[in-house]
Protein backbone atom coordinates (compact mmCIF):
# COMPACT_ATOMS: atom_id res chain seq x y z
CA UNK A 1 0.00 0.00 0.00
CA UNK A 2 1.41 3.37 -0.95
CA UNK A 3 2.43 5.76 2.01
CA UNK A 4 0.02 8.56 2.59
CA UNK A 5 1.58 11.81 1.93
CA UNK A 6 2.34 13.93 5.19
CA UNK A 7 1.05 17.27 5.82
CA UNK A 8 5.02 18.76 5.46
CA UNK A 9 5.67 16.42 3.00
CA UNK A 10 2.82 18.70 0.77
CA UNK A 11 4.48 21.69 1.82
CA UNK A 12 8.16 20.57 0.60
CA UNK A 13 8.78 22.24 -2.78
CA UNK A 14 10.83 19.35 -3.69
CA UNK A 15 8.44 16.75 -2.80
CA UNK A 16 5.92 18.34 -4.84
CA UNK A 17 7.38 18.61 -7.84
CA UNK A 18 8.39 14.99 -7.59
CA UNK A 19 4.50 14.26 -7.23
CA UNK A 20 2.92 16.44 -9.88
CA UNK A 21 5.85 15.35 -12.37
CA UNK A 22 4.90 12.11 -12.36
CA UNK A 23 1.16 12.54 -12.40
CA UNK A 24 1.19 15.53 -15.04
CA UNK A 25 0.29 13.29 -18.45
CA UNK A 26 -3.09 12.12 -17.33
CA UNK A 27 -3.88 15.28 -14.04
CA UNK A 28 -6.56 16.30 -16.11
CA UNK A 29 -8.30 13.10 -16.95
CA UNK A 30 -8.66 12.65 -13.14
CA UNK A 31 -10.45 15.19 -12.84
CA UNK A 32 -12.39 15.73 -16.36
CA UNK A 33 -16.00 17.52 -14.54
CA UNK A 34 -13.28 20.44 -12.52
CA UNK A 35 -14.62 22.84 -15.49
CA UNK A 36 -17.71 24.47 -14.55
CA UNK A 37 -16.23 25.20 -11.00
CA UNK A 38 -13.49 26.81 -12.72
CA UNK A 39 -14.99 29.06 -14.67
CA UNK A 40 -17.34 30.09 -11.71
CA UNK A 41 -14.27 31.09 -9.68
CA UNK A 42 -12.49 32.96 -12.58
CA UNK A 43 -16.37 35.15 -12.84
CA UNK A 44 -16.39 35.53 -9.21
CA UNK A 45 -13.01 37.18 -9.24
CA UNK A 46 -14.70 40.30 -11.11
CA UNK A 47 -11.83 40.44 -13.51
CA UNK A 48 -12.03 43.61 -16.16
CA UNK A 49 -11.24 43.66 -20.24
CA UNK A 50 -7.39 44.87 -20.25
CA UNK A 51 -6.40 42.89 -16.39
CA UNK A 52 -3.20 41.75 -15.81
CA UNK A 53 -4.05 38.43 -13.96
CA UNK A 54 -1.49 35.48 -12.72
CA UNK A 55 -2.63 31.92 -11.78
CA UNK A 56 -0.14 31.08 -9.32
CA UNK A 57 1.18 27.54 -9.18
CA UNK A 58 -1.32 27.39 -12.45
CA UNK A 59 -0.56 23.17 -13.07
CA UNK A 60 -1.50 22.19 -16.51
CA UNK A 61 -3.73 25.63 -17.04
CA UNK A 62 -7.05 24.65 -16.28
CA UNK A 63 -7.77 27.59 -15.52
CA UNK A 64 -6.23 29.87 -18.30
CA UNK A 65 -8.71 29.84 -21.14
CA UNK A 66 -11.23 30.94 -18.32
CA UNK A 67 -8.98 33.84 -17.25
CA UNK A 68 -8.03 35.04 -20.91
CA UNK A 69 -11.79 35.66 -22.01
CA UNK A 70 -12.27 37.55 -18.87
CA UNK A 71 -9.44 39.90 -19.79
CA UNK A 72 -10.01 40.19 -23.43
CA UNK A 73 -7.56 40.20 -26.04
CA UNK A 74 -5.98 43.56 -24.66
CA UNK A 75 -5.55 41.69 -21.19
CA UNK A 76 -2.48 39.90 -20.32
CA UNK A 77 -2.55 36.51 -18.42
CA UNK A 78 -0.08 34.65 -16.85
CA UNK A 79 0.52 30.94 -15.55
CA UNK A 80 3.42 30.26 -13.04
CA UNK A 81 4.21 27.03 -11.77
CA UNK A 82 7.06 24.82 -9.96
CA UNK A 83 6.44 21.56 -12.00
CA UNK A 84 8.00 21.67 -15.59
CA UNK A 85 6.32 18.60 -16.58
CA UNK A 86 2.75 20.34 -15.66
CA UNK A 87 3.72 22.85 -17.54
CA UNK A 88 4.73 20.81 -20.47
CA UNK A 89 1.00 19.28 -20.31
CA UNK A 90 -0.70 22.82 -20.51
CA UNK A 91 1.33 22.97 -23.59
CA UNK A 92 0.06 19.91 -25.05
CA UNK A 93 -3.82 20.52 -24.05
CA UNK A 94 -2.55 23.95 -26.08
CA UNK A 95 -3.57 26.38 -23.32
CA UNK A 96 -0.10 28.28 -23.63
CA UNK A 97 -2.39 30.55 -26.65
CA UNK A 98 -4.34 31.65 -23.39
CA UNK A 99 -1.36 33.13 -21.74
CA UNK A 100 2.16 33.02 -21.02
CA UNK A 101 3.70 29.68 -19.01
CA UNK A 102 6.40 30.83 -16.35
CA UNK A 103 8.29 28.33 -14.88
CA UNK A 104 8.75 29.64 -11.49
CA UNK A 105 8.24 29.66 -7.36
CA UNK A 106 5.58 31.30 -6.51
CA UNK A 107 7.03 32.54 -3.37
CA UNK A 108 10.19 33.91 -5.54
CA UNK A 109 7.95 35.30 -8.95
CA UNK A 110 9.72 36.94 -11.55
CA UNK A 111 7.34 39.98 -11.58
CA UNK A 112 8.22 43.41 -10.66
CA UNK A 113 6.00 44.87 -7.46
CA UNK A 114 2.50 46.20 -8.22
CA UNK A 115 2.12 44.82 -11.59
CA UNK A 116 -0.60 42.38 -11.82
CA UNK A 117 -4.38 43.13 -11.26
CA UNK A 118 -5.29 39.85 -9.90
CA UNK A 119 -4.14 36.39 -8.33
CA UNK A 120 -6.30 33.32 -9.00
CA UNK A 121 -4.80 30.74 -6.99
CA UNK A 122 -6.16 26.60 -7.35
CA UNK A 123 -4.84 24.63 -4.43
CA UNK A 124 -2.16 26.44 -3.61
CA UNK A 125 -2.38 26.99 -0.19
CA UNK A 126 -1.81 23.38 1.04
CA UNK A 127 2.00 23.57 -0.82
CA UNK A 128 3.23 26.99 0.32
CA UNK A 129 5.98 26.01 2.88
CA UNK A 130 5.05 29.20 4.69
CA UNK A 131 1.94 30.47 4.23
CA UNK A 132 2.00 33.79 5.25
CA UNK A 133 5.08 34.63 3.70
CA UNK A 134 3.48 32.60 0.07
CA UNK A 135 0.40 35.21 -0.06
CA UNK A 136 2.92 37.84 0.86
CA UNK A 137 4.63 37.45 -2.02
CA UNK A 138 0.95 37.43 -4.08
CA UNK A 139 0.39 40.58 -2.31
CA UNK A 140 4.02 42.21 -3.54
CA UNK A 141 2.95 41.73 -7.25
CA UNK A 142 -0.62 42.84 -7.03
CA UNK A 143 -1.55 46.60 -7.40
CA UNK A 144 -3.29 48.61 -4.46
CA UNK A 145 -7.09 47.06 -4.49
CA UNK A 146 -5.76 44.03 -6.77
CA UNK A 147 -7.59 40.59 -5.74
CA UNK A 148 -7.33 37.30 -4.73
CA UNK A 149 -9.39 34.20 -5.36
CA UNK A 150 -8.00 31.12 -3.26
CA UNK A 151 -9.57 28.05 -5.00
CA UNK A 152 -10.14 24.44 -4.79
CA UNK A 153 -13.03 22.54 -7.18
CA UNK A 154 -14.26 20.80 -3.97
CA UNK A 155 -14.62 22.09 -0.26
CA UNK A 156 -12.68 21.49 2.89
CA UNK A 157 -14.87 18.33 4.09
CA UNK A 158 -15.21 16.78 0.52
CA UNK A 159 -11.66 16.97 -0.01
CA UNK A 160 -9.99 15.24 3.40
CA UNK A 161 -12.52 12.78 2.79
CA UNK A 162 -10.97 12.00 -0.68
CA UNK A 163 -8.21 11.59 0.81
CA UNK A 164 -9.45 9.35 3.96
CA UNK A 165 -9.47 12.11 6.21
CA UNK A 166 -11.10 14.36 8.41
CA UNK A 167 -11.17 18.27 8.81
CA UNK A 168 -8.96 19.28 11.95
CA UNK A 169 -9.22 22.48 13.74
CA UNK A 170 -6.03 23.58 12.77
CA UNK A 171 -6.58 23.41 8.96
CA UNK A 172 -5.14 26.59 7.81
CA UNK A 173 -8.34 27.46 5.01
CA UNK A 174 -10.69 27.20 8.00
CA UNK A 175 -12.56 30.85 8.24
CA UNK A 176 -11.16 31.61 11.20
CA UNK A 177 -7.68 30.81 10.50
CA UNK A 178 -7.12 31.98 6.92
CA UNK A 179 -8.67 35.57 8.27
CA UNK A 180 -5.50 36.33 9.98
CA UNK A 181 -3.09 34.77 7.62
CA UNK A 182 -4.35 36.93 5.01
CA UNK A 183 -4.29 39.81 7.36
CA UNK A 184 -0.44 39.15 7.68
CA UNK A 185 0.37 38.65 4.29
CA UNK A 186 -1.38 41.83 3.08
CA UNK A 187 -4.61 40.62 2.53
CA UNK A 188 -8.79 41.45 3.68
CA UNK A 189 -10.70 38.59 3.69
CA UNK A 190 -13.90 39.88 1.35
CA UNK A 191 -16.27 36.63 1.16
CA UNK A 192 -15.91 32.86 1.89
CA UNK A 193 -17.33 30.10 0.37
CA UNK A 194 -16.58 26.66 1.28
CA UNK A 195 -19.45 23.87 0.25
CA UNK A 196 -19.29 20.36 -1.30
CA UNK A 197 -18.78 21.79 -5.16
CA UNK A 198 -16.36 24.37 -4.47
CA UNK A 199 -13.56 26.09 -1.52
CA UNK A 200 -13.48 30.21 -2.70
CA UNK A 201 -11.85 32.50 -0.77
CA UNK A 202 -12.04 36.35 -2.20
CA UNK A 203 -9.64 38.65 -0.79
CA UNK A 204 -8.36 42.36 -1.46
CA UNK A 205 -5.18 44.18 -1.67
CA UNK A 206 -4.70 46.70 0.83
CA UNK A 207 -2.39 49.50 -0.69
CA UNK A 208 0.70 49.54 -1.97
CA UNK A 209 2.84 51.31 -4.40
CA UNK A 210 2.59 49.94 -8.48
CA UNK A 211 5.26 49.77 -10.96
CA UNK A 212 4.60 49.67 -14.40
CA UNK A 213 5.04 46.29 -16.69
CA UNK A 214 4.85 43.20 -15.31
CA UNK A 215 8.07 40.99 -16.05
CA UNK A 216 10.86 42.10 -14.18
CA UNK A 217 14.18 42.47 -16.52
Amino acid sequence: MAQETTKDQWRDPAHVQEFFSVRARDWDARFPGDGPAYDAAVADLGLRRGDVVLDAGCGTGRALPALRAAVGPRGVVLGADLTPAMLEAAVRAGRQRAGRLLLADVTRLPLRDGSVDAVFAAGLVSHLADLVEGLSELARVVRPGGRLALFHPVGRAALAARHGRQVTPDDERAEPNLRPLLASGGWHLDSYTDEDTRFLALASRSDRPAQNGAVRD
